[in-house]
């Protein structure tokens, strides 16, 4: 009996440790660690943050609900600590938003997340080709104008960008340098809702001028080349720390905007005192393409969040030795 105890004893104690070894081996690098993430009001940007969420997740993070803010709130937020990260940084669109809120000193930037972005103004082929449209300058003429009047004003009217998002700095900018001040207007307030209308006006046959970006669903519902087609600008004219910069793309276009891409934006103090972290951060990359399919099928209607939530389930699910080898790097830096 006594025998029989001091075994029951020794094997209860050496399963014990084995237990205690096992969860030890098991501890994830968040283990404990609560991040706050936030975007942009842009129901197209949850995809891309709901996918460093999971990642982060995966690291042991306690990952709290995505707050929704403005792009300013969501640098200054960062910037102080309030919030941990921002997955959709547009870069170099917001290069005066991130240097007005520390920049450096504050924010760690590392890595390119997705790349590719491209953004300017279009018009319907038809017309392009009916007027020989090619240039934005063209619209200085008023008749040139008035074919993409729509609410009887005598002005093209331009489906723009929300204040706040930055695209609309480089728009207004660029009004008054290339002297469209007269014969176009800056139609702004809920994108979404905005070019709804535009789209609607193209389908009757109206001729129609947009602002727009990639990855976005609006390329896929007016294909460049087919439907729409893009205007050059007749010079480069950004505003702020960007003024000087030539915007003219490698095969001689130019567009007004620079390539973008979506970059992690991350409060400094907490990338430097979690690596794991800061290195998913760094080394995380999502094909554009990738984007532009699931935006596009949110613009079919699967836009709910249970929706979404499926999208990067199957995303992770395609590209699960991709993500697992995040998983692992991360975890390797934070030994």
């Amino acid at each position: 009996m006594h025998r029989s105890w001091k075994k029951t004893l020794t094997v209860t104690a050496l399963t014990s440790l084995a237990v205690t070894s096992s969860a030890w081996a098991e501890k994830l690098p968040g283990a404990g660690i609560t991040v706050q993430p936030v975007q942009s009001t842009v129901a197209e940007e949850t995809f891309q943050t709901l996918i460093v969420n999971r990642a982060l997740e995966a690291l042991g993070y306690d990952v709290l609900p995505t707050k929704e803010v403005d792009y300013n709130v969501a640098y200054t937020s960062i910037a102080k600590g309030d919030a941990t990260f921002l997955a959709v940084g547009w870069f170099p669109l917001h290069s005066d938003k991130y240097a007005m809120a520390g920049g450096d000193k504050v924010f760690y930037r590392q890595g390119q997340y997705i790349s590719g972005a491209a953004q300017g103004y279009l018009i319907n082929k038809a017309t392009a080709d009916k007027y020989n449209i090619s240039n934005i300058s063209q619209l200085k003429d008023p008749k040139i104008a008035r074919l993409f009047d729509a609410n009887d004003d005598g002005k093209a009217d331009l489906t723009g960008c929300n204040p706040g998002w930055g695209c609309e700095g480089v728009i207004e900018a660029q009004l008054s340098a290339y002297g469209l001040r007269d014969t176009v207007s800056h139609n702004q307030g809920n994108y979404a809702a905005i070019i709804a209308d535009t789209i609607s006006r193209y389908k009757q046959g109206s001729p129609i001028l947009y602002y727009t970006w990639t990855p976005y669903w609006v390329s896929g519902v007016l294909v460049p080349g087919k439907d729409v087609v893009w205007l050059e600008v007749p010079f480069s004219a950004l505003p702020g720390e960007r003024k000087d910069v030539d915007t003219t793309l490698p095969n001689g276009k130019n567009y007004g905007f620079e390539m973008n891409s979506m970059r992690i934006v991350a409060n400094k103090a907490f990338a430097e005192q979690n690596p794991a972290a800061a290195k998913l951060f760094a080394i995380m990359q999502v094909n554009i393409n990738d984007v532009n399919a699931q935006n596009m099928m949110m613009s079919q209607g699967k836009n709910r969040s249970a929706d979404i939530e499926a999208h990067v389930d199957g995303w992770i699910k395609a590209h699960q030795k991709q993500f697992d080898a995040w998983i692992e790097a991360a975890k390797k830096a934070a030994m």
